[in-house]
């Protein structure tokens, strides 16, 4: 009886004190390293180990971001980036998404564009930038479509690799109750597809911000790639690599995003708690 009741007050404690050492000891293992990053940064330009002229420290960096915050420029910049990649992004998971479902569930359709898929595949979304231009003009539409382009690609591959690589033995098993195919295609073929298609979403996340960057840095009048590049002509240096913090901050944002609703929409996979 006593120990029933020394169980059932640690579980009260734990409920209490929700923050427990191994969790403060988890946080710091995944900080310290980063801690020191900062840390070096701030001390090898004022110590000369690097050129401060070209490589500030981190303080100074910091201290441009927020001029940039509170001047509402930075705020410009990222709201010109964010709807040009949201805008490619959200086409590519109209597009690609189906597509590789219809892709990887059929076997012919999978056969007849392998070809087209490898060689596409294969290209550079940047070595097409130049064609997208020529084709589309420095506006928008090329910037929205360099972003679709880049996309559109780990998720339809992804999709595809998911829809063909789902366990044999759940297929036989739902086809051994007589479950017809539009029913086994939506309840078991994709809700198992789920993990291997959003590593592709989370791939295309990353990478829609880093293509546009890039393209934002020729023939682009706002965006956070212009103001790195117009950061550099000016020698504007600590504005710059505030320029470049933001897109690293906005790419871990992104991720972290889209992991959280990987185990939302995957929830069966995930181990029970008890």
């Amino acid at each position: 009886m006593e120990s029933v009741k020394s169980v059932h007050s640690t579980l009260q404690l734990k409920k209490r004190n929700p923050i427990s050492f191994s969790g403060v000891l988890k946080v710091f293992k995944q900080s310290i390293v980063l801690v020191l990053l900062f840390l070096l940064w701030e001390v090898a330009p004022r110590t000369g180990l690097v050129d401060a002229a070209f490589f500030p420290p981190i303080s100074e960096v910091i201290t441009a971001l927020w001029n940039l915050i509170a001047s509402g420029e930075l705020f410009t910049h990222f709201l010109a980036s964010i709807i040009r990649s949201f805008s490619g992004f959200a086409l590519a998971l109209v597009i690609a998404i189906p597509l590789g479902l219809l892709i990887g569930w059929y076997p012919l359709a999978r056969e007849l564009l392998n070809p087209v898929l490898e060689l596409f595949r294969n290209t550079a979304a940047l070595a097409l930038l130049p064609v997208f231009m020529l084709l589309l003009g420095i506006g928008e539409t090329s910037k929205i479509t360099i972003v679709l382009f880049a996309c559109t690609w780990p998720i339809l591959l992804n999709t595809i690799a998911a829809v063909g690589n789902v366990d044999p033995l759940l297929i036989k098993a739902a086809k051994s109750m007589n479950i017809k195919s539009f029913k086994l295609f939506l309840k078991v073929i994709l809700p198992a597809s789920v993990p291997t298609i959003f590593t592709g979403i989370r791939m295309a996340g990353t990478g829609a911000i880093l293509v546009l960057i890039a393209a934002e840095m020729v023939g682009a009048k706002e965006g956070l790639g212009y103001l790195i590049t117009y950061s550099q002509y000016n020698f504007q240096i600590p504005q710059m690599y505030a320029g470049i913090l933001t897109i690293a901050l906005l790419g871990l944002l992104i991720n972290q995003g889209l992991t959280m609703l990987e185990r939302k929409f995957s929830k069966w996979k995930q181990p029970v708690n008890e």
